[in-house]
Order: structure tokens, then C-alpha cells, then sequence
């Protein structure tokens, strides 16, 4: 039998590694990506909490319709504990923070502050997972968030509002972080697609006090809008997500992380071609700044890095 990376040509003979990782990656970039533009789309017909909940509710429902009758190890009660922090952070927080932060800031600004994600990432595997916290790790630290803070410092008149949505941003960031250093010591005991259905679905239930916006708001909100939504739950997080938790099962963290940088340039294209709106001109040079800093700070780190999804 080969390895799950691996298969075997005609002659019996070992093939080069797979290339489904890689292609999962290209599928989470895209996706992850139209996430952005498609929140920022919907901040005129849902509240952040009914959008947070109508995304991860369909994503739930979606990834139970394949996971159930599919044999799983019995997770342990360590990692039940791992599974709930991570539903709370990623499949709650994470989603309405960034919801709310995206009614506050444009898409591209968005998917930008959420790229110092590995550099927090990389703080995080350094105080609990006892990873080496360089020179290189502060300097990068240090660059990243004066990113973010130019990133803040470029809202327009009404500053206070931006200000919040880079901060709200940055609590999905945080999320985010947390969540992939729990997430991937647990898929070594189980699989991406069960580890996704089950953070997901407590997710769900967190997001259940925004139950009665979001019937309202699906009655009012045009059937477009609504679609929206449904692909938002579809794509971007039962299919994402799961893609991501697979390539990270089989790749690891540091070259994943590298090919997230691509989300922000896919976002501002997108939001452009979709949105017609792109991130004020300030923005870029932070931007540039705060993926500068995850870039240095990456040089020499062990710790794992990735970006968040939306």
C-alpha cells in the first residue's frame, strides 16, 4: 500500500509525491479569497452574528451529510477540549469579528491585516510549544503590526469606525492563531473532514443567539443575497476548510503558510472586479509592511504559520 501522499504508476512502481495537497491549497486561496469580497457584499442585507450563523449552519449541515456513517477514532477527551476552543474561536469569534470588521473596512484591507496571522502564530508555538523566538521573530513581530497600524492610520473620515474594524480584524486574527496550534497536533488522530464537521457544528450552536436576525433578515434580504449566503457555507467553509485541514495534514505548516500570501492580491482583484473597491493607497504600503514582517519573521522560525480563512 503507499502512502497517502504518494501512489503507484501501471508498473507497480512508486509515483512521485501527490499533488492533491497542492491542488487543495489552490482550491482554499480561491475560495478563501471570494469569502472576503462575498462578506462585504452581504454587510447591506445581514448582521454580522445572522451571517456568522448562516454560514457556519449550512457548513455544519453540508459536512455532516459526508462525514456521518464515515468510521472516526473516538476522540479523547483532550481532544474534545481542542475541537470546543476551536469551534468557539474559529467557527465563532473568529467569523463574527471579522463579519462585523468587514462592514468597517474594505475586503482587501481585510484579508491583509488577517496575514499577521503566522507571525502570531509563530509568538504562540514559541511560548507553548517551546519553539525558538529569534531575533528575526521580533523584528518581524515588530514590522508586522507597524503594518497594521499604517493599515489603521489610512481609514478615511470617519476614522473611529475603520479603527475598530482593523481591531475587530485583528480579534479574528488572534482567533485564527490559536485555533491552527490546537488544530494541528489533532489531525494525526483524526481526519480532516471530521475534525472540520465537528469544530464547525459548535460553532453553529455558539452562533445560535443571532437564530431569530438571521430568520428576519433571510425574509427581507433578496434571493441573491441569500445564495450568497449558501455559498458562503458551501465553499468557503465546508469545502475551505476541509481543504486546508487536508493540506495541512500532509504538508507542513511553514510551506502552507507560504502560499497564503497570495489571498490578499486574489481579494483586492477580486473586490476590484466584484466590489469595484479597492484598499485606500496607504493601505498597500502597510500591507506590503505587515507581509514584510511575517516574511522575516519566517526566515528562521520553526513555528507553524498559515492564513486565516474567512
Amino acid at each position: 500500500m503507499t502512502s497517502p501522499t504518494t501512489t503507484a504508476d501501471a508498473t507497480g512502481r512508486a509515483a512521485p509525491p501527490s499533488r492533491l495537497p497542492l491542488a487543495a491549497v489552490g482550491v482554499t486561496l480561491v475560495l478563501w479569497a471570494s469569502a472576503f469580497v462575498a462578506i462585504r457584499h452581504l454587510a447591506d442585507d445581514f448582521s454580522p452574528g445572522a451571517l456568522s450563523l448562516g454560514r457556519v449552519g449550512i457548513g455544519a449541515v453540508a459536512l455532516g451529510v459526508v462525514a456521518v456513517g464515515r468510521p472516526m477514532p473516538r476522540p479523547s477527551r483532550r481532544d474534545w477540549l481542542s475541537l470546543a476552543v476551536i469551534g468557539v474561536l474559529w467557527f465563532g469569534i473568529y467569523h463574527v469579528a471579522l463579519n462585523e470588521g468587514e462592514q468597517r473596512v474594505d475586503a482587501g484591507t481585510a484579508s491583509m491585516l488577517l496575514q499577521v496571522s503566522p507571525v502570531l502564530i509563530a509568538l504562540l508555538a514559541a511560548v507553548f510549544l517551546h519553539e525558538r523566538f529569534t531575533t528575526h521573530l521580533a523584528l518581524g513581530l515588530a514590522l508586522a503590526f507597524s503594518g497594521v497600524a499604517l493599515i489603521g492610520f489610512s481609514a478615511s473620515p470617519e476614522g473611529d469606525r475603520d479603527v475598530l474594524g482593523v481591531v475587530l480584524c485583528m480579534v479574528s486574527a488572534v482567533a485564527y492563531a490559536i485555533s491552527l496550534v490546537l488544530q494541528k497536533p489533532l489531525l494525526r488522530r483524526i481526519s480532516a473532514l471530521h475534525v472540520t464537521w465537528i469544530a464547525c457544528t459548535i460553532g453553529a450552536v455558539v452562533c445560535l443567539p443571532f437564530a431569530g436576525q438571521l430568520v428576519f433578515e433571510v425574509r427581507q434580504a433578496p434571493a441573491s443575497s441569500v445564495l450568497w449566503v449558501v455559498y458562503l457555507g458551501i465553499f468557503p467553509t465546508a469545502v475551505a476548510f476541509t481543504t486546508y485541514a487536508y493540506a495541512l495534514s500532509h504538508m507542513s505548516a511553514a510551506n502552507l503558510g507560504v502560499t497564503t500570501y497570495l489571498v490578499p492580491p486574489i481579494t483586492i482583484v477580486l473586490g476590484l472586479l466584484l466590489l469595484d473597491e479597492t484598499p485606500p493607497s496607504i493601505a498597500y504600503v502597510g500591507g506590503a509592511l505587515a507581509l514584510a514582517g511575517v516574511a522575516v519573521a519566517r526566515r528562521t522560525s520553526r513555528a507553524p504559520a498559515a492564513r486565516p480563512p474567512a
